[in-house]
Parts: structure tokens; sequence; C-alpha cells
């Protein structure tokens, strides 16, 4: 039965309200919160009804108590309740009926599909599997391990006999690598789990052994690292140790124990991005652009914190958690971020060419989208702040600005 939201509100207000009324007021202040000013009481009378009815949706399919943080995540996306932009306009907030008009007068006769699980696999002895196309079941053996696909898009290695490596005494690697349009997860032989967004490879041993676990990610990833201990002692190492597991990225290597985070290494962006979720990392500079061979830099990073690795140095910085993560989740998430920066994104998720008509620097935007939509309706939300006009013409997208 649903409950009144004023009556709601006020239990809040006297600090009487559960758990779960808790979350849903809070869920619909993270959709309110702006730093250019309070919204008026129709924004917020309408915000609320939308809020409710998603999370009134929700509570009816589950009876776990809501968390916050995934309730914003992964319903707030349906809301469609507070779009903004930041510029020199300043702030606006539109109602979900205006961004859906929008959002379908965008052109769609020339729309283009989102991104989904497409993945290649290259194997040590240079075959090439397309796992979008590779019917689930087992894949290949290599070196007394069967690699699977699952129903889910999901690669999976599973011992199948004595552990081996190769001919010469090297180790094998194979390297899964996503295209533009493109998203995977694969669990790694020692039970790593890894997510590769859009653009994205990781070349990895088929089998971890010595005294650490190194992989090379291009593009971004996010790791579950498994905790493997050492079952022996050999060569200095004692029995029980902790096996270090390596990210090597362009100038970087992260180094853990048994964590999670992401790290975001495009060649088009600015910075390497390392965010920690749990547990803890260290974060090294190998060298300058102009020096690789020296190591200039390392930072430790707590949950709930970023560095960003730059040409000089590696900076380290609080972040909002579920920005950095609404690709996994399945969303975008903006919070005042240029519109190149998201054109970016949305370019490497929908395989398109984007090609600008006018100047857009100082344009930024905030607000959730969902990943699953065609690329009209992403466009659009965006075009409802009436400031900006996306042209789609094929995989070809033109950004210019809105007549006046």
């Amino acid at each position: 039965m649903r409950r009144d939201p004023k009556r709601l509100l006020e239990k809040y207000k006297a600090g009487n309200c559960s758990d779960q009324e808790k979350a849903i007021v809070e869920s619909w202040y993270l959709e309110l919160k702006s730093e250019e000013g309070t919204p008026t009481h129709t924004i917020i009378e309408n915000t609320k009804d939308k809020v409710w009815a998603a999370l009134s949706a929700a509570e009816d399919t589950t009876t776990k108590r809501p968390n916050i943080k995934t309730i914003y995540l992964r319903k707030a996306a349906a809301w469609a309740a507070v779009i903004f932009i930041i510029g020199a306009v300043g702030l606006f907030f539109l109602n979900k009926s205006k961004v859906q008009q929008v959002a379908n007068h965008t052109v769609k006769k020339n729309d283009v599909l989102p991104g989904g699980n497409k993945a290649f696999l290259t194997l040590a002895d240079g075959r090439k599997i397309s796992l979008t196309d590779a019917a689930n079941g087992e894949l290949a053996k290599q070196e007394g391990l069967v690699i699977k696909k699952t129903a889910d898009g999901q690669l999976v290695y599973t011992v199948a006999g004595s552990d081996k490596e190769g001919g010469n005494g090297a180790p094998l690697f194979n390297t899964i690598e996503t295209p533009n349009g493109g998203k995977y997860q694969i669990n790694l032989p020692d039970g790593t789990k890894v997510w590769l967004n859009a653009a994205s490879s990781l070349r990895y041993p088929t089998k971890f052994t010595g005294s650490t676990r190194t992989v090379e990610l291009k593009g971004e990833g996010y790791f579950e690292v498994a905790k493997v201990t050492v079952k022996s002692s050999s060569a200095g190492i004692k029995a029980g140790s902790r096996v270090p597991f390596i990210v090597k990225t362009a100038y970087q290597e992260v180094e853990v124990l048994g964590t999670h985070f992401n790290i975001n290494g495009y060649k088009d962006e600015a910075d390497i991005k390392t965010t920690l979720l749990e547990g803890s990392v260290r974060v090294s500079l190998k060298g300058d652009w102009n020096n690789p061979s020296k190591i200039n830099d390392s930072k430790l990073l707590s949950p709930g914190e970023q560095s960003q690795l730059n040409e000089k140095n590696i900076n380290v910085k609080a972040v909002d958690i579920e920005s950095v993560m609404a690709w996994k989740a399945g969303d975008f998430i903006f919070d005042g971020d240029d519109l190149k920066s998201i054109m970016r994104k949305i370019a490497r998720w929908y395989d398109v060419e984007v090609i600008y008509k006018g100047e857009f620097e100082n344009l930024k935007f905030g607000g959730l989208m969902s990943r699953s939509k065609n690329i009209s309706s992403v466009l659009g939300i965006m075009e409802s702040t009436g400031r900006i006009h996306f042209a789609i013409e094929g995989n070809r997208i033109t950004v210019l600005h809105s007549e006046k």
C-alpha cells in the first residue's frame, strides 16, 4: 500500500523513520541536491512523486531493505526526475514528461543501438575467438585449463589437469579485448574477476606463477582481486604470505593483495584514474611521459579515493564512487562533466564518431542516463536543456548549438 510522502517527510524530520524509509527520503534528496541553489516547491513535488513511484515498484519485487547507493544507481535512470545543465545559463530542472518529449523528438530513423557483451579472445598460440558469436560452453583447452563461455556472458577458466607452462618454460599469455560498443567479464585462472568496459583489453597469463600476479590493462576495467597465498616457502617468500596482484597500464603500476578497484586508462583521456572501492592499493608512476625508465612517485589509496596520474605527477582526491562505477551498473552518471568528456564515453559505448560544429568548452552537464537506451534517448535528454542539438547520421553524431 502506498504511503503518504508528506507523512514520511515528517517522520524523517522527527527521526522516526525506519532504515527503509530513511533510504527512500535520502534517495529523493540525492536527486534534488545541487550546489547552485534550492529547488522550488513544484520541483520538489514533481520529483517526490516520481521517486516514490519507482521505489514503490522496487518494494513489490524484493523483501530486502533498499540500499541507498544501489537505489540511486539502478533506479534513478528510470526516474528521469532531474536533469540539469551547468554553464553560463545556470541550473535547469526538467520533469519527466518534458524530458520524454524532447527525447522522442530526436530523429530515430538513424538511431544507434547500445553496446553489449562483445569481445575477442586471442590465445597464446595466435587463435582468435569471437566471444560474441561463440556458443556457450567449452571454447578451448589450454595447458591444463578449460576456457568456458557462460550463458550470462562471462569467460571462465577452470583447471582440467596438471599445471603446465609453455614448451620453453615461459608463461603463456592470452588477451581479451572489447571493441567500441562492447563489454565483458572474465574470471581469471586465480579466481580474480575483471569487468572490461568498451574499447579495452587485458593481457594475462594462463597460469600465475612466481611471487607476483601481473596483468596488463588498456582502457577501463574493474577488478575484484582474489586473495592468493603462497603454499610453501621458496625464494625467500614465507608460506602463507599473500601474493601481490599487479595491474600495469601506460606509465603506471597498481599493486594490491586482494581488493576492489577501477582503472580508467584510455589514451584519449588526460589522466589515468585509479579508484579504490575496498581494501588498499599502491599506485606507482613508472617514469614520466618522456622517460619511462625512471620511477617518480607512488601513492597509497584508501577506499573512496582516486589517483589521477598525468605526465607530471599523481594527485589523490576523494570521489563519488557511484559516478565512477556507473558504467558497470549499466548507467552514465555525469556530475558537472564537460560535454567532450561525456561524448567520449558515449562514442565508446555506441561505437560512433563525434563531430563538433562550434565551441562547447564551457558546457557542462549533470544527470543520470541508462546505457541500455538507444543513443537518441541519451542525446535527447541532453537536448532537453535547450542548449545543444545532435544530428544522427549513421554512426556519426554531429554536435551543434541549439537555435535560439
